[in-house]
């Protein structure tokens, strides 16, 4: 393994040297950076000119400009664009945005992807299947900038108007409370008359849960309270144990709850630390809460069942903990809300200019921005990875191995976790990590629908003035993400599939 990421190293490098060269001489023909500068009046024309040139290099040849470019860079240098400004800081502005968009994009496009690909091939030709087909399609051929717009007005513009006087309709009432139950009840395995049962308590408990949210006006002053936590968390645990082990075991189970009923004591213990804390004290708290399940599993799960016990404990801790966390921040919604004028879903930019708030409050300002540029980033995204994953499990399922597994009398849960998913993984890697490595270069028709200034700006700005300075900057972040990405999306075959062996 070693070897072969040693040579890896050697081959990307030589590669990542002749791309830059490339990248380079074509960043310097794209337009001719004295343009402007030639329209200026007589008076200030050669001053400016003369400026330029002089900070850009003009003067000298193309391949020594790039040698002075490289040595720079070789010690974390990006040079100065066409105005003067450091390239570093521009490129540290664009990237730390470009990472707040990206991240939760990408990590939902494929969490929800694979999760929603995985259904579909267990429920292969099923209404289920066909409707996530269906609507897989749709996701992918549409345009993002028309996706954006029609964002922009109904889940910001329509939205934030319907905040002011909170009411939901019958109509949409019925329509979404009718959507969950075919969904329940297409998902739930059984006979048609379970089907039927689950389609119909599913249908009416969302009503009627829509109904008391309405009634209270929830959404305007949102919360879950301890009760909603409370039950939430000992689901998180009843289904990670059945997603890890199994229900028939014991042992995990039980690490699982009291995993979560530690949880709810420091729902309430934890009140003063939460109040209004920093970032610092809410990853040391996962971190805590990460130590500890791991100590519990590792206790509770004795020497037969530890394996299963951790990580089924450590999930559930740290998704009682997201669940805190989300209620702590709707807390505050009411009062973000009133600040920024009724208005918390933004439609330009990530962050309300010079605002000013509680942690919990200026959570609610990153998240109102973030929420349209990255649902509309998982639109796009999540038909790829639903498309992909259903076919590679659809494959797998027919291989010899897993029939041996069904033979020797494994649980469909075991089946499908530790044989068809894990090998089916295997084509997803690839696309992940190809995913990856590209996105991280931005997301340019989004960021200009948006009013995002990340990676793809960078780029649309070099381009437009001619500069290579800020292209070559692009280069260095994007061309590193997809040989970094391809690297580990090689070593991840060896975990996931022992078979191969990378030498």
């Amino acid at each position: 393994m070693l070897v072969f990421i040693a040579r890896r190293l050697f081959v990307s490098i030589w590669v990542f040297l002749a791309s830059s060269v490339i990248v380079f001489f074509l960043s310097t023909q794209v337009r001719d950076p004295l343009a402007e500068a030639r329209a200026l009046p007589d008076s200030a024309r050669e001053n400016a000119i003369a400026e330029i040139t002089e900070r850009m290099n003009l003067d000298d040849p193309i391949l020594v400009r790039y040698l002075s470019w490289l040595g720079d860079a070789l010690t974390g240098d990006l040079g100065t664009n066409r105005q003067g400004q450091s390239v570093n800081s521009m490129l540290e502005t664009a990237f730390s945005a470009t990472l707040q968009l990206i991240i939760g994009a990408t990590v939902l496009s494929i969490v929800v992807g694979i999760s929603i690909g995985v259904i579909s091939a267990l429920r292969q030709y099923t209404a289920l299947d066909q409707t996530v087909t269906f609507v897989a399609f749709i996701c992918f051929s549409l345009p993002l900038f028309w996706v954006g717009t029609l964002l922009k007005q109904f889940l910001a513009i329509d939205f934030n108007d319907w905040l002011a006087d909170p009411e939901i309709s019958p109509l949409f009432m019925g329509g979404i409370s009718l959507l969950t139950g075919l969904f329940c009840g297409s998902v739930v395995i059984g006979d048609r008359r379970t089907r039927l049962v689950a389609f119909a308590s599913s249908t009416a408990a969302m009503a009627v849960l829509l109904a008391v949210l309405s009634a209270t006006e929830w959404f305007a002053d949102p919360g879950l309270g301890p009760v909603v936590v409370a039950i939430t968390a000992v689901a998180g645990a009843i289904g990670f144990t059945t997603l890890v082990s199994g229900l028939e075991w014991q042992p995990p189970l039980r690490a699982a709850l009291v995993a979560a009923a530690i949880g709810i004591v420091a729902y309430f213990a934890l009140d003063p630390v939460l109040d209004d804390p920093q970032l610092a004290t809410i990853i040391g708290l996962a971190l805590l809460t990460a130590a500890v399940c791991f100590g519990i599993g590792w206790y509770l799960g004795g020497d037969l069942y530890r394996r299963n016990a951790i990580p089924a404990t450590v999930l559930t801790g740290l998704f009682t903990g997201a669940v805190i966390f989300t209620d702590r921040m709707l807390q505050s919604f009411a009062d973000y809300s009133e600040s920024v004028g009724g208005r918390p879903v933004s439609t330009v930019g990530s962050e309300t200019p010079n605002y000013e708030g509680t942690f919990w409050e200026s959570g609610l300002d990153s998240f109102g921005h973030l929420a349209l540029p990255t649902l509309a980033l998982v639109l796009i995204s999540l038909a790829t990875y639903t498309r992909y994953t259903r076919a590679s499990m659809l494959e797998v399922m027919n291989q010899d191995y897993v029939r041996t597994g069904r033979a020797k009398g494994l649980s469909e849960r075991a089946v499908v976790t530790r044989h068809v998913l894990r090998n089916g993984l295997i084509p997803i890697t690839t696309l992940i990590a190809y995913d990856i490595g590209t996105i991280v270069g931005g997301a340019v028709v989004t960021e200009q629908v948006f009013g995002w200034s990340a990676m793809g700006s960078l780029l649309f700005t070099g381009i437009e003035q001619g500069d290579p300075m800020p292209i070559m900057a692009f280069f260095v972040v994007s061309g590193g993400a997809i040989v970094v990405f391809n690297m580990v999306a090689d070593i991840a075959y060896a975990f996931l599939d022992p078979r191969i062996r990378l030498s």
